[in-house]
């Protein structure tokens, strides 16, 4: 990385362009989401029929606004970004390219507009924005509990596939053919859809039997419906235990403290140097991931 004067217009181009902690910097990336939100809105209005001509026309106008804008904000990123070939090929990078491409390569391959959803994922930055990293710590929380559950949830997902299995089978057994189950793949897909209550309707039992069996299959579902619910719920508090454990007071060394707890619950001693020994090792951690 080229040392660069602090004083240069490229060191303020890029301290607006990349850098959040300044007015501007956080101004320019604020204004950057509407443009995004405001080009997709545009994209969506155009893709309904019916549309007056001259409506189209603004619309199509205003995408090419939209495109030469962030065309010119992508040659500045790349401009002023201090390791150039570290952003083209990061992950926002790449999205800042994939959402100006189709517009640029509809001239040559017909309209490919509807790639333009891509944007979308330039959203992301305002994470960055409004610092909700510090939210990633309940994140993973999550993310440890469903890979604690996902045993159980794989259990249970496969005796629900047994059941609409079963279930699809009998009922193109007794409805047959001609009441719509013509086959058994679709009657299990009837299964499906019946066993989850969504209920879409373009297959209905005709007989009593049928419609017994329907029934049955309904019941079944609003009786398992809340099986994973319940088996993600106990992964989730056995991991906030783990978590309340893990967090032990340095003046009477007892667990069951909150994340974000500043004082011990039982005695009152603060918790900040036993919060920094816990942090310590992800730190170091994450340095040595990053190579620095």
């Amino acid at each position: 990385m080229e040392p660069q004067n602090n004083n240069s217009f490229k060191f303020r181009m890029a301290q607006i362009i990349f850098g959040y902690e300044t007015p501007a910097g956080r101004a320019f990336d604020i204004a950057l989401i509407w443009l995004i939100l405001a080009s997709v809105l545009v994209m969506m209005i155009d893709s309904v029929n019916g549309l007056d001509a001259q409506l189209r026309w603004a619309l199509k106008a205003a995408e090419w606004a939209f495109t030469l804008i962030f065309t010119v904000e992508y040659g500045l990123r790349i401009y002023v970004a201090p390791n150039r070939w570290a952003y083209v090929r990061s992950f926002y990078g790449l999205v800042d390219l994939l959402s100006i491409l189709p517009t640029y390569l509809g001239l040559f391959f017909g309209d490919l507009n509807y790639l333009l959803t891509i944007r979308l994922l330039r959203v992301l930055r305002i994470f960055r924005i409004l610092k909700l990293a510090r939210y990633l710590s309940e994140a993973n929380v999550l993310m440890r509990s469903m890979i604690m559950a996902r045993r159980k949830i794989l259990v249970f997902f496969s005796s629900v596939l047994v059941l609409t299995t079963i279930f699809g089978s009998l009922m193109y057994v007794v409805e047959g053919p001609e009441n719509g189950f013509t086959s058994i793949p679709k009657s299990i897909y009837w299964a499906i859809v019946s066993i989850t209550t969504v209920g879409y309707g373009d297959i209905t039992p005709h007989t009593n039997m049928g419609q017994l069996l329907a029934a049955l299959v309904m019941l079944t579902g609003y009786s398992i419906i809340a099986i994973p619910t319940g088996i993600f719920t106990a992964e989730l508090v056995q991991e906030v235990n783990r978590a309340r454990s893990s967090r032990l007071c340095g003046d009477c060394n007892r667990p069951g403290h909150e994340s974000d707890a500043r004082y011990c619950r039982f005695c009152g001693h603060s918790l900040s140097d036993t919060a920094a020994e816990d942090t310590a090792p992800d730190a170091s951690a994450q340095k040595n991931t990053d190579g620095h």
